[in-house]
């Protein structure tokens, strides 16, 4: 060992413990690797570029526009509504129904959009059938990982292995070359919850079910504050308006026509002033709107839709490591926090200066018709829609974007795909590569006003992009110093002291599997690919054994993260409207994981044989 590897062994360390501590934000973390090995002249200033050049985070940003296309013409929402209605109340047969769905459209676009599409379709069908809701939003999560491994496209993590293939200078994946290996895992892992998730996933109820909110529903008041009111020159929080213990939750106040944008605690009331207010009790109790206001000397205006919804804190939220308080989060989204779910803990006390996590669920009420503006600021996962709340209520995009977005979709998957079959037998023809055949196909969207470049440029997650760019300078720290090559042969020294070199294929193929599955459930998906696939190829080199297997195996195993809820980021969406526990996933996860060990180590060498 030089001092190298030595030095890239210990950024390899140091990048362990940051992902699992979360020092910082993934993205945050991966630059200042990317930075680091540039430090320590583990790779060259003026290659440190040539990570941009990588064409994995391009194609998955294209991807992410063609899937933004998906998700707001309501194609699969649709779909999921329609099978919605025409379920029964088995719940083997839900979880069944739901999982292959989830399963085949996660194979072509980005998992987290496919889950929050679902996500307030499968909630709206727990509810109308009686059935708990943790029974199947577990499935929901693990069925979009399982069918993200049946193509190319399914994760973010198959195209960088793919990238990362390129840049090895080895045969980049097919669209479908996943598919023999995928499609039997999925079967497998979708079988395994559909006869065993009942029994396995326990019947927890949600935070609105835990805080026993036995009415979801809630008429808003509009108040106007008469000229005899006895609360006119009184500070806001010290009148009964702003008293929870009566019911009363303060949605929007308005003077001389304007919104006050101001803190409640800096409001003193004054003659005409207008109130939007909730009357909510969690167990009902909250008093009698029209005493109540005869008693403020309010005057009720109107009164709209309210309703009383979950909102799961993205991880792109901006507001990840703000507090309710800090964030003004009344006056931004029109919505109240009644409260917070957190690692299974309900939290209903002093919530305005809790930092807000990714993964967090709030507890909200707010006007019904506010729910699609909550959408549109990619700050939430919403657990409700419009379309289940509101009779006869329709998707806003006209019919032939749902075909023109699907259109664009298969196109790139089949010009990807055939131009490759094509040139194997038709030299002359070329193969169009997938990251063309993706940007095309987004730009296609945009001409076509499918999308706009507003509603394109939020659909992509950028941190992903970012994080993806700073983690391709680790992995070719590893291929520069050796560093991939000394774990590959110390690996197979080690091993060799224990068996004939004749089974060492084998055994290193579970081993690999193996590793990478228990450091991506710590990892990220991304990072744990980033680092073990120079390992596993100059693992297959040292063997003297073609490298497809090992690459395959790695690139599957990175994804199925199944036993801890932050192993994912699927997880952390269904854990808090799931009401679900740490232990929960342990669970049921780790049966899942050894089945697709299992399943993967049997079929790997008769699909890419040694």
């Amino acid at each position: 060992m030089n001092l190298e590897i030595a030095l890239t062994l210990l950024v390899i360390a140091i990048t362990l413990v940051a992902f699992i501590r979360e020092w910082a934000a993934p993205d945050v973390l991966a630059l200042s690797i990317l930075c680091l090995v540039v430090v320590l002249g583990l790779v060259d200033m003026k290659d440190m570029s040539s990570v941009f050049r990588n064409e994995a985070p391009l194609t998955i940003a294209a991807l992410f526009v063609i899937g933004g296309a998906l998700e707001s013409s309501g194609a699969i929402d649709h779909i999921g509504r329609l099978l919605r209605d025409r379920l029964s109340g088995n719940v083997r047969w839900a979880i069944l129904a739901f999982s292959v769905m989830t399963a085949f459209f996660s194979a072509w676009m980005n998992n987290t959009a496919i889950v929050a599409i679902l996500l307030p379709v499968t909630l709206g069908f727990a509810r109308s059938k009686e059935i708990p809701a943790s029974r199947l939003l577990m499935p929901l999560s693990y069925a979009s990982i399982l069918g993200g491994c049946c193509t190319m496209i399914g994760t973010s993590t198959n195209l960088l292995v793919n990238g990362a293939l390129r840049d090895l200078g080895e045969k980049p994946m097919t669209m479908f070359e996943l598919a023999p290996l995928g499609i039997p895992m999925a079967i497998a892992g979708i079988g395994y919850l559909a006869i065993f998730g009942p029994k396995l996933i326990p019947a927890r109820a949600s935070i609105t079910g835990s805080l026993e909110i036995s009415n979801r529903t809630s008429p808003l008041h509009h108040l106007l504050i008469g000229e005899g009111s006895p609360i006119i020159g009184k500070k806001l929080l010290e009148t009964p308006l702003a008293d929870h213990a009566n019911g009363s939750h303060i949605m929007e106040i308005r003077r001389s026509g304007a919104r006050l944008m101001s803190s409640l605690s800096q409001i003193v009331v004054q003659k005409n002033d207008r109130f939007l207010v909730a009357l909510h009790r969690r167990r009902g109790g909250a008093v009698k709107s029209d005493a109540f206001f005869q008693e403020l000397g309010a005057q009720e205006l109107s009164t709209v839709d309210g309703i009383v919804s979950e909102l799961v804190i993205r991880d792109e939220s901006s507001l990840v490591g703000r507090s309710l308080a800090k964030s003004d989060f009344r006056q931004h989204y029109n919505c109240v926090v009644l409260a917070v779910h957190r690692g299974g803990v309900n939290i209903t006390s002093q919530i305005a200066n809790i930092a807000l996590e990714p993964g967090d669920t709030l507890l909200v009420i707010t006007a019904l018709n506010n729910l699609e503006s909550l959408a549109a600021t990619r700050d939430f996962i919403l657990t409700d829609t419009t379309e289940d709340t509101t009779p006869g209520a329709k998707f806003k995009k006209p019919k032939a974007h749902v075909i023109l977005a699907w259109t664009s979709l298969i196109g790139v998957i089949a010009v990807a795909t055939l131009s490759d079959a094509l040139n194997r037998v038709y030299p002359a023809i070329p193969e169009v590569p997938i990251h063309f055949a993706a940007i095309v196909g987004a730009l296609a969207l945009l001409w076509l006003k499918v999308v706009t470049p507003r509603e394109a440029y939020s659909s992509i997650d950028w941190q992903v992009l970012i994080m993806l760019y700073g983690l391709l300078g680790l992995g070719m720290a590893m291929q520069n110093t050796g560093t991939a090559t000394y774990l590959a042969q110390e690996m197979v020294a080690l091993s060799e002291k224990f068996l004939p070199r004749e089974y060492l294929p084998m055994v290193l193929l579970w081993l690999l599997f193996l590793l990478t599955l228990l450091l991506t459930e710590v990892l990220s998906n991304n990072a744990t690919a980033v680092m073990m696939v120079p390992i596993a190829l100059n693992l297959a080199h040292t063997l003297g054994i073609d490298s497809r297997g090992y690459i395959m195996a790695v690139t599957v195993a990175a994804s199925t993260a199944f036993a801890l809820p932050m192993g994912y980021q699927t997880h952390m969406m269904v854990y808090g409207p799931g009401g679900y526990k740490f232990n929960d996933f342990l669970r049921v996860g780790i049966p899942l994981n050894v089945i697709c060990w299992v399943t993967s180590c049997l079929l790997i060498p008769l699909i890419w044989p040694f």
